[in-house]
């Protein structure tokens, strides 16, 4: 049995959640500088240009790559030869509390979602918890902006709906989306499960490194057909037009009932931030 004290699980909040912030994740800027390399138009290229400077200065000055913080997303895999010896989610809001303020990371959450009021420390956090096997915890801090959290969408198709069906509302929703999320964007995509349990697989699909396709070849086609789909758009970086609208669709599935297809698009920006730690 491995002990897991308050202070590990802080300590490696507040570090994740700071790197998160000013590092982008390398299968991010790889895509990235592949996409940058099919663009023929000046004004297209020249946004990739920007966007890699961006990413420079905000290495080389330690500040973060978007100025969006975002509301921290946890997630958090726990082995079953663990035992926590504290307290899981003040662990967790502690981290975020001391990233946020040690980072100088801007608050984002407010007190009530109607009343408003900031928190004045960027919680309370969005914590999942899944149980796996071994004596290990990993915790994904995973920032999210709102100006792509607010581009995302959930539909309860019938059961009777097509693969076609569902590409259509992938594309459909980032016509919609147009340049407001920052794109290039990565798409989040959760098919299955119910109404909340799709928009989880969704936000999660945003944490899987974007060159790695479904391990089921029916969805990693469907996944290659959406992309291809999107950027068929011509929104292109940031909403001024070009090839690449989108670096990639990530796509979770889970069994869902016979009555019932549910389907959630979670939109990342081009920071589709997350940083994992292993403890």
């Amino acid at each position: 049995m491995k002990e897991i004290y308050f202070e590990d699980i802080a300590s490696a909040v507040a570090k994740a959640s700071i790197e998160a912030n000013l590092y982008l994740p390398k299968d991010i800027i790889k895509a990235q500088e592949k996409a940058a390399k099919t663009e023929t138009g000046e004004l297209p290229s020249s946004i990739f240009s920007v966007m890699k400077d961006n990413l420079n200065a905000a290495k080389e000055l330690g500040i973060p790559i978007c100025q969006d913080t975002g509301m921290a997303i946890v997630f958090i895999e726990i082995g079953r030869e663990v035992h926590l010896n504290c307290d899981l989610k003040e662990a967790v809001n502690d981290g975020v509390r001391r990233g946020y303020k040690e980072g100088h990371l801007r608050f984002s959450v407010v007190r009530d979602p109607i009343l408003r009021g900031n928190t004045g420390d960027n919680t309370p956090a969005i914590i999942y918890t899944d149980i796996t096997e071994g004596d290990s915890l990993k915790i994904t801090v995973a920032p999210k902006g709102f100006g792509s959290e607010n581009m995302s969408r959930q539909k309860m198709f019938l059961p009777t709906a097509s693969k076609e069906d569902i590409i259509g509302f992938i594309t459909e929703t980032v016509s919609i989306a147009g340049g407001n999320p920052c794109p290039p964007i990565v798409i989040g995509v959760g098919i299955g499960g119910d109404f909340e349990y799709s928009a989880f697989l969704s936000k999660k699909a945003l944490t899987r490194d974007i060159s790695v396709s479904n391990a089921d070849k029916f969805y990693s086609d469907m996944e290659k057909e959406a992309l291809t789909a999107v950027n068929k758009l011509g929104i292109g970086p940031q909403g001024l037009g070009g090839k690449t609208t989108a670096l990639a669709v990530n796509i979770e599935t889970y069994p869902t009932h016979i009555a019932g297809l549910p389907v959630a698009v979670n939109i990342g920006c081009h920071v589709n931030r997350h940083k994992s730690i292993l403890l």
